[in-house]
């Protein structure tokens, strides 16, 4: 694992970011092969009542009876493959944590996005700590503090990065990958979690 590199002043968000360039031995493996091998689907949200496809497609991944849902709809969940599950034992070990699941996202080109928000489902528990892996296309990160509505910072992930959300972060900052008319290839962004509990639903 590479040493850190803390974007933009060295102390980015008070130091609840930090970013890994090439942190991925062989990106480009890794990529081809979740490309071609997980079922991608295409969720949907909730927005007044009406449901509206998202612009992106999706894979959930982890282990067995840790469910996800999203706005509303859950996603099937898939077993780990082999080169994911060996990623994020060595993540695990790097990082001394206990990450059970990965919410894998496909950026079909620059057309594709995510809104803003922060990653604080209650299964997450109230301080979660998240690794994000971008693979494929480079792609804006955005931030804004939680309540404000206009970008503050950005970090442009490059294919074979790692970023770490450590915790405290998901309750302080929003992001968002914001859509980039100019971009043609596409980004698998996989986003490592530990799910703290199983929501009935």
């Amino acid at each position: 694992m590479a040493q850190p590199l803390i974007c933009a002043s060295g102390q980015l968000l008070n130091g609840l970011l930090a970013y890994y360039p090439q942190a991925i031995h062989s990106p480009d493996t890794l990529y081809n092969d979740l490309a071609e091998n997980l079922p991608w689907q295409q969720g949907s949200i909730l927005i007044y009542g009406k449901r509206h496809k998202i612009p992106r497609l999706q894979c959930w991944i982890a282990d067995p009876g840790l469910n996800y849902t999203y706005s509303g709809e859950q996603l099937p969940l898939t077993p780990w493959p082999p080169l994911l599950q060996q990623l994020r034992l060595e993540l695990n070990q790097a990082f001394d944590l206990r990450l059970n699941s990965v919410l894998c996202n496909l950026y079909r080109d620059g057309q594709d996005a995510m809104g803003w928000h922060s990653d604080n489902e209650p299964e997450l528990g109230s301080d979660p700590a998240i690794l994000s892996v971008t693979l494929g296309a480079q792609r804006d990160f955005a931030l804004r503090p939680t309540g404000s509505t206009r970008q503050s910072a950005k970090i442009a992930l490059e294919d074979g990065s790692l970023l770490y959300m450590k915790a405290g972060m998901q309750s302080l900052w929003q992001h968002a990958v914001p859509r980039r008319a100019g971009i043609r290839s596409a980004r698998i962004n996989l986003t490592f979690r530990e799910i703290i509990q199983p929501l009935a639903r």
